[in-house]
């Protein structure tokens, strides 16, 4: 089963770090992916550019509306993702755990509906 640790965190704490705590993230989110990968779990991961980027589109009547920023203003936001595959959700957990995410951010957890062509059963 895959699983998507969707990654949380305040975007504007990683400028307020130094450079030294920046190198020691990103070691660490490094650590993580290799263990990932030794592990036979990881399918993909990839780090988000900041909310300040993104556009957000949604259809009302109809009619596409393009607005510039994130859909919701929050204290933390979508900074990332690991897509994993994981015997079950307890394993998933456990990876989300060992995610460095979550000791200064919040990793939610969603199984991944299979793609066989049609909607979800």
């Amino acid at each position: 089963m895959q699983y998507l640790l969707m990654l949380f965190a305040e975007e504007k704490a990683w400028g307020r770090m130094s450079s030294a705590d920046q190198e020691r993230g990103v070691a660490a989110y490094g650590a993580y992916t290799q263990a990932l990968k030794e592990a036979g779990v990881w399918v993909g991961s990839n780090r988000l550019q900041n909310t300040d980027s993104a556009t957000t589109v949604r259809v009302v009547d109809g009619k596409s509306q393009v607005l510039d920023g994130p859909y919701a203003d929050s204290k933390e936001q979508l900074a990332g993702y690991y897509l994993i595959e994981a015997a079950d959700l307890d394993a998933a957990l456990g990876w989300a755990a060992r995610c460095p995410g979550a000791g200064h951010g919040t990793i939610e957890v969603r199984p991944v509906w299979p793609t066989y062509g049609g909607s979800p059963s």
